[in-house]
Parts: structure tokens; C-alpha cells; sequence
């Protein structure tokens, strides 16, 4: 008998430019977790495809205009109720679409009141000394990417993205 669990879709951008990729810095706002970088993006909204959640998500986090460069591929992570951040007592099957895209407009500046509280330009040659969730190395890997990453002394952070609020115990609201 299958156990109760919960999902979420993501998208996801995988934004190059001059040998830097475009990350922001997920915090959660949880006590256990002060955070790592990760790609733009985040949730699909109901009604959303994943292509729009990507655009939307990637202005909300990051200011920048992007049309996407079509599908990387779609990556699924499966999280015990151990690793929530939420307090749930139940899995959570995490399914992330990635694009490539490219910036069409707009200014860099960091979200207000989200998940994200910081979003840079890092030098691949700088990813593997960063802390950052394991999306990053996913798509780059799905992308054919990974070798470009110059080694990887700091291991991606166990933690998936997840939509949590600041308080244990109250899960799925940002």
C-alpha cells in the first residue's frame, strides 16, 4: 500500500552568459537551514505551464526578462518526511522541469519577501567551490554541462528547494 505523500512541480532556468551562470540564493527563513544557491525558478501556480512558471519565477527572483531556449530535461527528487523544513509528516516527491533560457530585458535586482534573498552572476569556474542545492549539478549534468563545472570540492548542499514558510509546522505557503 502506497503511503501518503506530497508533490510539487517546479521550473526551472539554466541562464549562461560569458561563462557565468545566473543563481539565486534560496533561504527558506528556517532555523536549521541558513541556505545555499540554486537555479531560478520555483512552483507552478495552478493553470500554469511549466514554460510560464519558469518566466514568471525567474523575473520574481531575479528582475531579468528571459525567453526560454527550450527543455533541458525534468529531474525528480524524492524527499523523506526527515528532510522537510515544513514539519510534515509525509514525503514529498519534488518534480523539477528545466529550461534553458536567455535574458531579454529587464534589471538585476534580488526578490522582496520571497525565498530568495540574493541572485548573482557565479563563473562556472567558481560552482564547485559554491554552496549550492543540488538542482545546480543536476542541470548541468542533464544540460552536458557538468564538465565545464572545474571540480566540485564542495559537495551540493542534501536539502531540495521546497516551498516552506518560516514557521515549522506550517507547510506549502511562502
Amino acid at each position: 500500500m502506497t503511503q501518503p505523500f506530497d508533490s510539487r512541480v517546479g521550473a526551472y532556468a539554466l541562464i549562461i552568459r560569458d561563462e557565468q551562470l545566473l543563481l539565486t540564493h534560496w533561504n527558506p527563513r528556517h532555523p536549521g537551514f541558513e541556505g545555499a544557491w540554486t537555479l531560478p525558478g520555483g512552483g507552478m501556480e495552478p493553470g500554469e505551464q511549466s514554460e510560464q512558471t519558469m518566466v514568471r519565477e525567474v523575473f520574481e527572483e531575479t528582475g531579468f526578462h528571459v525567453d526560454s531556449d527550450g527543455l533541458v530535461n525534468v529531474h525528480s527528487y524524492w524527499m523523506s518526511p526527515e528532510q522537510r523544513l515544513d514539519g510534515q509528516q509525509r514525503g514529498n516527491h519534488a518534480c523539477r522541469v528545466i529550461y534553458r533560457a536567455h535574458i531579454t530585458g529587464g534589471e538585476l535586482a534580488v526578490e522582496e519577501n520571497g525565498s530568495s534573498d540574493d541572485v548573482a552572476w557565479i563563473p562556472l569556474t567558481q560552482i564547485g567551490r559554491t554552496k549550492r542545492l543540488d538542482l545546480v549539478d543536476q542541470a548541468l549534468r542533464l544540460a552536458g554541462l557538468a564538465g565545464q563545472v572545474e571540480g566540485a570540492p564542495t559537495p551540493p548542499e542534501t536539502v531540495a528547494e521546497q516551498d516552506v514558510s518560516t514557521e515549522p509546522g506550517r507547510g506549502g505557503e511562502r
